[in-house]
């Protein structure tokens, strides 16, 4: 009942528009990522693999080409892997489609919406992060994603962790580096800057080539707009993106949802305690009165 409810109010938007005010930072950065210029060479996931000392992607060959069993069953983001990329065909485009995802670091992050704790920051610099010291592995932030990123560690369900792409953000962009992702990538297809520049580039490119990109740009006003942009030769459903995701930031259909969250997971666990307690009390004091009425008999007796 209480989940139903919980959804039923996650689904209607919020009429407190006072609380959406945040539409990122100016010097929030991005990358633009073109789907026409990307080869599925797969640099960009043993870059990442080597950048945070995860185990090198499955299926690669010693000169990090695509072994084509890995692009048979669309692969997702998880613990092992904070990047991907999955093939798709198109009867619109004459060519394989290859596209890379990761973490999108929304402007307006519903993982950290969600996070009741807060074990998540948006940095100036754009970056989504996460802070595993005070996260309890409640993980309502991998039901938040309208992306369906974050993905929790299985090793110890003691040790709740939540792994996804930080944006390379401790090592290059707190350092005005771009991610390592971006560094490998030998055809240029991901172009690292401000989010407001990467916007003019992409237009440019849907003005000048008209007949060679979907005339829309993924990710400018999904979720409230991401840091990660995409351009594509055909319709974004065409190439694997979710085109349900709402323009609108996610915190404006959950935020009275959320409010309610503290409360569930505070006191409720308190009060069932309580109830708890209260009934195996009153089965104590029954079963002692049944004891006592026993005893009587027998002394009468």
């Amino acid at each position: 009942m209480v989940a139903a409810v919980a959804t039923a109010i996650s689904m209607r938007p919020s009429r407190d528009s006072s609380a959406h005010d945040f539409h990122g930072y100016d010097s929030n950065r991005g990358v633009l990522v073109d789907l026409t210029r990307c080869i599925g060479c797969r640099s960009c996931e043993v870059a990442c693999s080597q950048e945070h000392g995860l185990a090198p992607p499955d299926g690669m060959m010693e000169n990090y080409q695509p072994l084509e069993p890995q692009y048979r069953e669309t692969r997702r983001p998880d613990h092992q892997a904070f990047t991907v990329v999955n093939q798709y065909q198109s009867p619109l485009y004459d060519h394989p489609l290859f596209k890379k995802t990761q973490c999108n670091h929304c402007l307006e992050p519903a993982c950290l919406t969600a996070c009741f704790v807060n074990a998540y920051t948006k940095t100036p610099e754009g970056a989504v992060i996460y802070n595993e010291s005070v996260c309890v592995g409640c993980r309502t932030c991998m039901v938040a994603c309208p992306f369906s990123i974050p993905a929790f560690r299985y090793d110890s369900a003691f040790d709740a962790q939540i792994m996804k792409c930080n944006f390379c953000f401790d090592t290059r962009l707190s350092k005005g580096r771009p991610p390592a992702c971006v560094e490998a990538c030998p055809m240029e297809a991901l172009t690292f800057g401000y989010r407001d520049e990467l916007l003019k580039i992409a237009r440019k490119r849907l003005r000048d080539l008209p007949g060679r990109y979907h005339r829309e740009i993924y990710g400018e006003f999904e979720a409230g707009g991401t840091s990660w942009l995409y351009l594509s030769p055909v319709p974004f459903e065409e190439a694997g993106f979710d085109t349900r995701v709402p323009r609108q930031p996610i915190l404006h259909f959950v935020k009275d949802f959320l409010a309610v969250v503290p409360m569930v997971l505070t006191i409720w666990p308190g009060l069932f305690a309580g109830i708890y307690l209260l009934a195996k009390s009153n089965k104590t004091a029954d079963n002692t009165t049944s004891k006592e009425d026993k005893s009587d008999e027998t002394i009468e007796r």
